[in-house]
């Protein structure tokens, strides 16, 4: 850490004046993803420190003072955290316990409440920290005013109660933070009080491009060892990677190494932008490649077969070649999770593409509408669902594409259009009890993932074509991907017309409400099982 420090691996996303390199969001996730190929451990300490940790809120939100204060120390090499979590409250806000009280007329506040799963927290010397500060008026029905802070990890209102072990990530520091009356003062509060919210969403949503970046290079770093291993390993007379089986997990491999690569450039590039909001591509990319790059890993771990079970260490004692696949396994389960888990991701991109269309059908669902408000609504939608029925603008165009790219580029145009009404035949039929039909809406999130995984895919491959010149595996490779795309598009298409989700429910539904003899027979219980380890 001290030689990454020395670099100035600590400042990349801080600027110049501050002693940072001030790179853009694309270099700085190229460097991210470097050193997630050599250790994911590292690749997340760092990316704990300033995708999310305190520079960033300070780049996007702080004061001159305050980012002439903090700035160059964190440029220098002092570790940052971002406290958000809580034991009782995760994705949820509403139910954020850590208080944060004004005192001495408003000129400092006292933080009580304890944040878990805090990356580098035990060892950081500033974190920021939400808490919920009182309302102006104490007779105030407003929701909780979520705000942030700059704390010191040197506050003597702050301990680490508990330093947290994971199933992977062993090499980074995470705790469960406890704040007892930890001071701190007024100018240290980051933005204006109650936007607490919204600066650790913004934080989370640039701070989510870094996953995929780092998903792809882990993605080729396993490619690469598993592409040796084929031709080393001979079974039956030849190579494995020269049977059916494992071909077919290679191209997969690749394929989908290529997505998640396609994916993280284009996110980039339209942050480096800076004139269009990402919320939505940065959440897809997230979801799409912490999903793909774990199954890349487990496919790594088949192809290597029990000695991609064994550890590295007891590799490397027996004289074989310790490819980490097993500790890659286990280093890369958290991307499903970390940062908004794949279902909260799902339902996050399903609320960010069908709030514009909500906000104007809401009033006519709740018969809230007037007259005049229902003829103009209806009129709007009755020429944009027209709309959705036309073949797509555009196609002479395609002719410009390599050949085996046109017919993907116009299916996502015509896909594109069936999801719109299709999402809209959802909505209306599903009323003000959409929100909880989530898996209708996981199909409708994955269809759109997929076809802006495409997208993604097609126009990189297009410039790879451009720029290197032809290469047919490199097309072979984007054909492999959108043709698995497509079929993974079919079925979700089919199972939001036909599909036994009322049937699942029921049954979890009995799961939960009585265990039957079956599920008891021949089974410790976990009650059982947690007081035998503790013994």
């Amino acid at each position: 850490m001290q030689a990454l420090a020395g670099l100035g691996c600590f400042g990349m996303k801080i600027a110049e004046e501050y002693g940072g390199l001030g790179l853009s969001r694309t270099n700085y996730n190229r460097v991210m993803g470097l050193i997630a190929s050599h250790c994911q451990a590292a690749a997340v300490c760092m990316s704990a420190h300033q995708s999310i940790g305190v520079p960033e809120p300070l780049r996007l939100f702080g004061t001159d003072a305050q980012r002439a204060r903090y700035l160059p120390r964190l440029a220098k090499g002092e570790l940052s955290a971002f406290a958000l979590t809580e034991p009782g409250a995760g994705s949820d806000p509403a139910r954020m316990q850590t208080t944060a009280m004004p005192i001495e007329d408003g000129a400092a506040y006292l933080i009580n409440g304890e944040k878990l799963w805090c990356t580098n927290g035990p060892a950081a010397g500033l974190i920021t920290v939400m808490a919920v500060i009182p309302p102006n008026d104490p007779g105030d029905s407003q929701p909780p005013r979520i705000t942030a802070f700059i704390v010191e990890g040197s506050n003597p209102g702050l301990e680490t109660v508990h330093e947290c072990s994971f199933m992977g990530l062993r090499g980074i520091r995470n705790g469960l933070l406890r704040f007892r009356n930890a001071r701190v003062a007024a100018e240290d509060m980051i933005g204006a009080p109650g936007e607490g919210l919204r600066i650790a969403l913004a934080t989370l949503n640039t701070g989510r491009l870094t996953l995929p970046a780092c998903a792809a290079a882990v993605g080729k770093t396993v490619l690469a060892q598993a592409r040796a291993w084929a031709a080393e390993r001979v079974q039956w007379g030849a190579p494995i990677g020269q049977h059916q089986a494992v071909q077919a997990m290679l191209a997969e491999m690749a394929a989908e190494t290529f997505a998640m690569d396609a994916m993280s450039r284009l996110g980039n590039a339209l942050a480096d932008a800076d004139d269009a909001d990402i919320r939505l591509e940065a959440a897809m990319a997230k979801y799409y490649c912490s999903e793909a790059v774990w199954r890349v890993a487990d496919r790594f771990v088949q192809i290597r077969g029990g000695r991609g079970y064994e550890t590295t260490a007891s590799l490397s004692a027996r004289g074989e070649t310790p490819m980490p696949a097993e500790r890659l396994l286990r280093d890369l389960r958290i991307l499903r999770i970390v940062e908004g888990s794949s279902e909260i991701m799902r339902l996050f991109i399903a609320r960010e593409a069908l709030d514009p269309h909500l906000r104007r059908l809401r009033p006519i669902m709740r018969g809230k509408a007037g007259l005049r408000e229902i003829l103009a609504v209806t009129g709007r939608y009755a020429r944009w669902y027209a709309a959705q029925w036309t073949p797509p603008a555009g196609r002479y165009r395609l002719w410009t594409l390599n050949a085996a790219n046109r017919g993907h580029v116009y299916y996502i145009g015509r896909a594109a259009k069936r999801l719109a009404r299709t999402a809209f035949h959802v909505m209306i039929r599903n009323g003000q009890a959409l929100e909880k039909e989530q898996l209708l809406l996981q199909d409708v999130v994955d269809i759109g993932v997929d076809l802006f995984a495409m997208a993604a895919t097609l126009s990189w491959a297009e410039r790879v074509l451009v720029t290197e010149g032809p290469d047919e595996s490199t097309q072979n490779l984007a054909d492999v991907f959108c043709r698995n795309a497509r079929e993974r598009i079919r079925v979700a298409f089919r199972r939001l017309r036909r599909n036994h989700h009322g049937l699942t429910r029921a049954a979890a539904e009995g799961v939960l409400e009585r265990a039957p003899a079956w599920m008891t027979e021949d089974a410790m219980f976990p009650a059982d099982q947690c007081n035998q380890t503790a013994e």
